[in-house]
């Protein structure tokens, strides 16, 4: 995607914010708030399969997770079975078992220098990078 926005504007520059990694502690609950908007938000993806497939996801039946994968560098968002559920569309079903996943979303962290790494391999150069007081969030400017 960052060689294809480069390629776009091949006089210009790049300005872009960057999520940075962060503990599990900070993370998993940012993505699990108390309130609970993002499961509300993840958890309206059935409601959006059940509308455009004809599905008939029941949402009681699943939770929201989100996992902070270290490895990947990435929150990963799933939706998980409450219990054994089947679901059906007018061209199959499906059983889920319980506790049984469906992976909704990556949220990728970066470091300053691996997002750097990353802006110079689709070719942008002069890349600098501004950051918050507790180095959770960085800005980054770069020419194309």
């Amino acid at each position: 995607m960052l060689e294809r926005i480069r390629a776009l504007c091949p006089d210009g520059g790049l300005l872009v914010g960057v999520d940075l990694v962060k503990s599990s502690a900070i993370l998993e609950p940012a993505y699990d708030d108390a309130l609970h908007l993002t499961a509300a938000f993840n958890l309206n993806l059935l409601r959006h399969v059940n509308a455009v497939l004809d599905a008939d996801f029941d949402v009681d039946d699943w939770r929201h997770v989100a996992l902070f994968d270290r490895r990947r560098s990435r929150i990963e968002m799933h939706l998980e079975a409450r219990r054994n559920v089947r679901v059906a569309w007018p061209e199959g079903e499906r059983l889920f078992a319980a506790g049984e996943r469906i992976h909704t979303e990556n949220s990728y962290k970066f470091t300053p220098q691996a997002f750097t790494a990353l802006l110079e391999r689709a070719g942008f150069a002069s890349v600098r990078h501004w950051s918050d007081s507790r180095g959770w969030f960085s800005v980054f400017g770069a020419r194309a």
